[in-house]
């Protein structure tokens, strides 16, 4: 017997160490157990940090099956066989007998004082359980505890979950976690220390609002000296707040930007492919006819009799004006040029190809025979702007508008008109300067390259505008906060799934979360020092930590989770540690 075992943890752990050399995404051990290497299950992560661990669970059996089936265009009699396409049934627990003898190979190994199995430095160790046991364990752990690199103890995990309730009296009190903690280890001095997660998009009562978006801004605090379970975080926690925004989200004071920015994406993807779908129009006039209006505008403007009043233009500025500003994020200038005004018309009417190079012609005939002079920014980097500065010294050079030349003009009067909106927010607002933003100012690099720089700079001013808009916070985080996006874009690829991160004090964001339940809440007991550390920790989740077990819910059916003042569903989730020596 005492050979078996030896034999077969030896069997195990070399099985394991060939995993730990390979690079495949998972191992099939004695046909029936699967192992991965991971690093992302929720409440492993919690235990764990970012230590990638071995995982094991039972194979998922095979779904590969042959049906007969009719074909009609043949015969109604004739069959022929189909296989089915085997699906994910997701992650599969093994029982409790078979996880306690892989974890204690696995201790044996790592156990110096027993040299008849081989030993090697591994990860940890956790198996998925089916809950099977009367305390419904759903998963259990091994990590080696070392000094300098000699193993000295193991510590072993045991993860018990519970379905989701509203019934705070069945939750775990202090007090008996703390009578836990002190039952497997005998230490008189222990720490305690919470956290909690609000999702603060839900404490926006506006029905406006409640739309499904993949934007969040969540807020998560750590602090010391818990007192009871689920209590608020005090205003001495540290809070990290982490915003994910993704653009077109209509709560966005950007929206409208966005829109803009949705029609230069739209120009700049046909450009590198070759084929373009046109979005639906927003003016009902054709581009070629609010390009002549423009002309007409500016040239009353310049053959205009002193103290004439130009209705026209003034309601035309009137109308750019409330089209600017919107929200509580206004993007509004007053100092938009003739190409600027030019690319506002085109935008908003342009359905073809043949639209731009029309109204193109249009402009550079005016301009090339001083019908107008109009005035452009002096830092526009376009091929347009440049046409109408040398029409300063009547000297226009020949632009032939075939090919792709018009798309690519109207293109760069987009990004001119777009980054000097970004600027005069940014800048004007006192939250960077120039020469933070000459990355994403460049001209000198390719049109796509550029595109790609204003979509960065487009998703900064997103996440901005959700901190001050939605969370007004004060301008001396925001401005610290815009270095650190600014920086992080400089490297990093364009990414809406990008969590950003910003910390500060709790009472900054205390009428958010002080009447608020929470997403998740936990709390821990500890004790030791070091490595030799050992906490008890207790998990309340409106989501479960375990991803391979069914729960019944004790919700009523009538329950309603999204009522006013409705008590939040919790999970519940206990960690316990055990520390055991080898010396």
């Amino acid at each position: 017997m005492r050979d078996t075992i030896i034999s077969e943890a030896n069997s195990f752990i070399r099985f394991l160490k060939s995993c730990q050399d390979d690079s495949k995404d998972f191992w099939t051990y004695q046909d029936n157990i699967r192992i991965l290497k991971q690093s992302n299950q929720p409440i492993l992560s919690i235990i764990e940090g970012n230590q990638v661990v071995f995982i094991c669970e039972e194979t998922p059996p095979k779904h590969e099956e042959e049906v007969a089936v009719n074909t009609e265009e043949n015969s109604l009699n004739e069959e022929v066989s189909v296989k089915l396409e085997p699906f994910d049934i997701g992650p599969l627990p093994l029982t409790i007998h078979r996880a306690r003898q892989l974890l204690s190979w696995y201790t044996m190994s790592q156990n110096p004082n027993m040299p008849q199995v081989e030993a090697h430095v591994l990860p940890p160790l956790w198996v998925r359980c089916d809950m099977s046991d009367p305390a419904g364990v759903s998963w259990l752990g091994a990590e080696t505890v070392y000094a300098g690199s000699k193993a000295t103890a193991v510590k072993l995990y045991t993860v018990c979950c519970k379905g989701a309730t509203t019934d705070e009296s069945s939750f775990m009190t202090m007090e008996q976690l703390k009578q836990e903690h002190q039952n497997r280890h005998s230490s008189s001095a222990v720490g305690t220390k919470g956290w909690a997660e609000y999702n603060l998009f839900c404490s926006v009562k506006e029905e406006s609002l409640v739309i499904d978006s993949q934007s969040s801004v969540t807020a998560f605090f750590r602090w010391v000296n818990v007192d009871k379970v689920l209590e608020t975080p005090p205003l001495s926690s540290t809070v990290t707040l982490h915003i994910k925004v993704t653009v077109g989200d209509i709560r966005s004071p950007l929206y409208q930007t966005y829109r803009e920015l949705e029609f230069l994406l739209t120009l700049a993807d046909g450009l590198r492919t070759g084929e373009i779908e046109w979005l639906e129009p927003l003016e009902t006039q054709s581009a070629v006819e609010l390009t002549r209006m423009l002309i007409e505008d500016l040239d009353k403007v310049a053959n205009a009799v002193p103290g004439q009043n130009l209705k026209g233009s003034e309601n035309q500025k009137a109308k750019t004006d409330s089209v600017l500003g919107y929200g509580t994020m206004l993007m509004e200038r007053g100092d938009l040029d003739f190409t600027e005004q030019l690319w506002e018309r085109m935008r908003k009417s342009v359905t073809s190809y043949q639209d731009i190079t029309d109204s193109l012609k249009l402009v550079i005939k005016a301009v090339r025979f001083g019908q107008i002079k109009p005035w452009v920014h002096r830092a526009s980097s376009s091929s347009l702007s440049k046409l109408i500065v040398q029409s300063y010294q009547q000297q226009v050079d020949t632009v032939p508008l075939t090919g792709l030349t018009p798309a690519i003009m109207l293109l760069e009067l987009g990004l001119d008109k777009m980054r000097k909106d970004y600027i005069n927010y940014l800048v004007g607002k006192e939250l960077t300067t120039l020469n933070h933003l000459s990355y994403y100012l460049s001209s000198d690099v390719d049109l796509q390259e550029q595109v790609i720089r204003l979509k960065k700079l487009h998703h900064l001013l997103e996440i901005l505008g959700t901190c001050s808009s939605f969370l007004n916070l004060p301008h001396e985080r925001l401005f610290f906060f815009t270095q650190s996006c600014l920086q992080y874009y400089k490297a990093a690829p364009y990414n809406e799934d990008h969590v950003f991160e910003m910390q500060f004090k709790p009472a900054l964001i205390s009428h958010f979360y002080q009447t608020e339940q929470p997403m998740s809440w936990g709390v821990e007991v500890s004790s030791g020092q070091g490595s030799r550390e050992v906490k008890t920790s207790f998990h309340l989740s409106d989501k479960p930590l375990v991803d391979h077990i069914t729960f019944d819910s004790d919700l009523p059916l009538e329950v309603t989770v999204s009522a006013e003042n409705e008590k939040a569903a919790y999970f519940r989730t206990m960690v316990c540690c055990s520390l055991a020596n080898f010396t």
